[in-house]
């Protein structure tokens, strides 16, 4: 299954790799593949400090932990993505938060599903009859049945 990992998520899984999201991507057997764009890794990167200040981590294993979360992921060049798709996903997003535009993109355009801890994201797109996101519980439980 194709899986979008939005940056709420990943930041969740450096925070706390032991943690039901930090699992998910960890799994040594899934059959979930993981994607983003490289929005994500800017992000961690402007984050950084604060990320660092609320883990406790050293500069050494913030970026061990980054390294195995992100290496888990596939990043996806924006450009990749068809301008329709693009602005299909803008409208979609433009009146609930337009920094997400990317990740509802890229899960359009891989048909894939949008894992997001965002529940304002979520309400505002299932409002738009945009179905395609999938709860980290969701994700655990499809884990949980092929182990």
């Amino acid at each position: 299954m194709r899986i979008v990992v939005d940056s709420n998520i990943v930041f969740s899984a450096i925070l706390n790799s032991n943690s039901k999201i930090g699992r998910i991507i960890l799994h040594p057997k899934s059959r979930l593949n993981f994607y983003s764009t490289h929005q994500l890794l800017e992000e961690i990167e402007v984050h950084k400090d604060k990320i660092k200040s609320l883990s406790g981590y050293t500069d050494e294993e913030l970026e061990r932990v980054v390294y195995l979360i992100t290496h888990k992921i596939r990043f996806i060049n924006i450009k990749l993505i068809p301008a329709e798709v693009f602005q299909k996903a803008e409208s979609l997003t433009c009146d609930v938060d337009i920094d997400d535009t990317e990740f509802v993109a890229l899960a359009e355009h891989a048909k894939a599903k949008l894992w997001t801890g965002d529940k304002k994201l979520i309400r505002g797109l299932t409002k738009k009859n945009w179905n395609k996101a999938i709860s980290t519980e969701e994700l655990y439980q499809l884990l949980s049945k092929k182990t």
